[in-house]
């Protein structure tokens, strides 16, 4: 009988240990899903910024090309 009482006492442990390991990973795994959406909402912006300098640009070079003919 004290084996059985060991054995569970061991195996309460085991599970306990996985247990924890489990709620530590899933949290992480929150964790980065989180900064891995404001991460891609930075990026939309950075490339909308993109967009808008590479159009001022064009616009600049344009005016350039004529004010230079």
């Amino acid at each position: 009988m004290a084996k059985k009482d060991r054995l569970t006492e061991v195996s309460v442990r085991v599970g306990t240990a996985l247990g924890k390991a489990n709620r530590e990973a899933h949290a992480r795994a929150k964790k980065v899903s989180e900064a891995s959406k404001v991460a891609k909402e930075e990026l939309q912006d950075i490339s909308k910024q993109v967009e808008a300098l590479k159009k001022q640009l064009e616009k600049t070079a344009k005016r350039l090309k004529s004010a230079l003919s």
